[in-house]
């Protein structure tokens, strides 16, 4: 008994061209590889700028309520670069939790890391305050001497 396979050839015409191993990979396929890779490089990029460590950030160290539904805020800043003026929004919420009032704050360049206070107005007794966000984009108002 025979158990070698034995092989018939193709019929001419019926699969096309038998291809070589080498031409598998052609230039096309070698240009989108590269394209993906390039796409993922691009990605990751743009996910770390974006999703990355906020240049500036704000921590609220206190609060305390101030006669006339006012209150006193007393937040710290931290920044990338010091030398730059930046902005903090800080805000007061109210029993219902409404925001009851907002002020911008000026943090002066060279102020980093120490604390600063303010009073907001608010427009019925607040119970809570907070630093809603900073930026480096300050108004022209605040940056006016």
């Amino acid at each position: 008994m025979n158990t070698e396979p034995t092989t018939h050839p193709l019929p001419e015409g019926r699969y096309g061209k038998q291809r070589s191993s080498m031409m598998k990979y052609s230039a096309a396929r070698w240009v989108a590889g590269v394209l993906v890779a390039i796409a993922c490089v691009l990605a990751a990029y743009m996910a770390y700028v974006n999703l990355g460590s906020d240049p500036i950030t704000a921590e609220t160290i206190g609060y305390s309520e101030r006669p006339g539904n006012a209150m006193e805020v007393t937040f710290r800043v931290s920044r990338d670069d010091d030398r730059k003026a930046a902005v903090c929004i800080v805000r007061t919420r109210v029993r219902s939790g409404d925001e009851g009032g907002r002020k911008e704050v000026l943090v002066p360049p060279g102020n980093d890391g120490q604390p600063l206070r303010t009073v907001i107005k608010s427009t019925s007794r607040p119970v809570t305050a907070n630093v809603f966000g900073c930026s480096y984009s300050v108004p022209e108002y605040l940056s006016r001497g």
